[in-house]
């Protein structure tokens, strides 16, 4: 098919407007015409873009980019992190009993002690317990002294066996006499002589003593003399001399006894008076074991004489001290128990706020906190800390705080605590450190503050930014024509290098190279914001 284009020229010689001849493709190839100029039209961009890339591409790829330089200066290792001030320490004042309160003698912002009284609550009913408990003690304390004696019975006074009255191997029973003991050796008489004035007599005058039915007499000595004489039951008077005589071990007050003074006789036959004696008997049945005394023994009182042996008398007394430790044992819960209408401070500190005032009824835990008291020595602060950087913190560091409500204003406070105990969320791990600060100034418990913690100074460290480091420890560095004049831009990509490099320590904006580069070196930084612009 022939097309035929005519075309006409103006006067000047340019080209005056084509005309054509319009002719129609045949129906069936419209379409391949279509397509093919659509292909020439995606041919003729790409000829455009590789022409841009050939001529300035490099240039304008380079806006990415941005320079830093390789510099040395002291770096500071810290790590950063927030968290919410508490006081100190904390308490909330609470009871277990319940009662009326009858004096709460302090008022919110006090300052007071450990110990401090803050309730008296009413105390009646829990005062008769302590005394019930009290009686019960001393009975099951006497039942038990008294099951103890039947077992092994003891010496009531200190003194000297005067007379035996069971072996080893008898069988008692409960009220037989084991043994009688004299607390004293020396004896005292008194005896009446007629006709006699008291100035017949002296006091060291030897005196003899004729004891009941015994043949041989006992010396004594004269001790006290009456300055009057005394009507005798024969109606003669008479003087009282009182005579001290040493007990040869058989004398006791079943003995009648008399006595001659120089040339004078006593009137009749006067009863040798015990001035300290008891006799033991058995409080239980059982046979006699372990009584090794003699007559003229010495014991002390409390001592043990023997043994009545007897499974009632063992069981007795088991159940007894069963029975005095019980009583015992309630007798302090009561005492606790009476504590607790007495409620005191349990730290030292300031009081927060008072909920109960006196007058008020408590009714155990479900009245809830009474009051609450912070000790505000300090305050401290919990800051999580991830596991990467835990390695860099540690007790004694110093601690930067700022808080959004108090804009301007530093604080100082010291890393207290570092914890192993980790909590691990999504496959990353967080370690409590506790931070003190001492000179808080207008920062308030409850405040949310921001902590950076200052580890130790790495001093003319060789240094980049921390965006210049890529993944696998590599740095772009810009090789010779790379750069544009000015050094501000890449000026050829092909010429740029990816070169490792050994990390050291690090801040939240620089880290150390340790090797890979040199001082003066520069180094590209992706700019991020153009990037995303782009």
């Amino acid at each position: 098919m022939k097309t035929e284009l005519t075309e006409q020229v103006r006067e000047d010689g340019t080209p005056a407007e084509a005309k054509q001849k319009r002719w129609r493709l045949p129906k069936g190839r419209k379409s391949r015409r279509t397509k093919l100029l659509a292909g020439i039209a995606v041919v003729a961009v790409l000829a455009v873009i590789v022409s841009r890339l050939q001529q300035g591409g490099t240039a304008q790829a380079g806006a990415n980019y941005r320079p830093a330089s390789v510099t040395r200066q002291d770096l500071t290792i810290s790590v950063s992190g927030s968290g919410t001030l508490v006081p100190a320490d904390a308490y909330n004042v609470s009871t277990l009993v319940s009662g009326a309160i009858m004096d709460a003698p302090f008022e919110e912002d006090d300052l007071v002690e450990k110990g401090t009284l803050l309730y008296t609550l009413d105390s009646g009913d829990a005062q008769t317990s302590v005394e019930r408990a009290g009686i019960s003690v001393e009975q099951a304390r006497l039942s038990c002294e008294q099951a103890r004696e039947a077992l092994h019975p003891t010496a009531p006074i200190a003194g000297t066996i005067n007379e035996v009255f069971v072996h080893n191997g008898d069988s008692v029973a409960a009220g037989t006499a084991l043994a009688k003991i004299m607390t004293n050796r020396d004896l005292t008489i008194d005896f009446l002589f007629p006709y006699v004035e008291p100035s017949e007599f002296y006091v060291g005058e030897p005196a003899t003593v004729f004891v009941g039915e015994f043949e041989d007499s006992v010396a004594g000595t004269v001790v006290a003399v009456s300055d009057t004489t005394s009507v005798m039951s024969n109606g003669q008077e008479g003087s009282s001399v009182r005579v001290k005589v040493t007990n040869p071990g058989v004398l006791s007050d079943n003995f009648k006894a008399s006595a001659a003074i120089g040339s004078y006789c006593s009137y009749g036959q006067t009863t040798v008076a015990m001035t300290g004696s008891a006799t033991v008997y058995a409080t239980g049945s059982g046979t006699v074991t372990g009584f090794d005394k003699l007559a003229g023994s010495t014991v002390a009182k409390g001592e043990v004489l023997c043994t009545v042996e007897s499974e009632a008398n063992r069981s007795q007394v088991s159940n007894a001290e069963l029975s005095l430790q019980s009583a015992r044992l309630s007798a302090g819960s009561a005492a606790d128990n009476l504590d607790d209408y007495r409620i005191e401070a349990p730290i030292s500190g300031t009081v927060i706020e008072k909920k109960f005032k006196a007058g008020d009824k408590v009714d155990g835990a479900s009245s809830g906190t009474l009051a609450i008291i912070y000790d505000m020595s300090y305050l401290k602060v919990e800051m999580d800390v991830n596991e990467l950087d835990i390695g860099k913190v540690r007790a004694g560091q110093s601690v930067e705080i700022t808080a959004a409500a108090l804009m301007g204003q530093t604080f100082q406070g010291t890393v207290e605590r570092v914890s192993v105990n980790g909590t691990t969320t999504n496959g990353f791990t967080t370690y409590p450190v506790t931070i003190v600060v001492e000179n808080y100034g207008d920062l308030k418990p409850g405040m949310n503050v921001s902590a950076t913690i200052l580890g130790e100074t790495a001093e003319n460290a060789l240094c980049v930014p921390v965006g210049a480091v890529n993944r696998g420890n590599t740095v772009l560095v810009p090789g010779e024509g790379a750069m544009s004049e000015d050094g501000s831009a890449v000026a050829d990509l092909s010429k740029l290098e990816e070169r490792p490099v050994t990390l050291g320590r690090s801040d939240e904006a620089y880290i150390e190279i340790t090797s890979g580069l040199t001082e003066g070196e520069t180094v590209l930084i992706v700019d991020q914001a153009a990037v995303m612009g782009g």
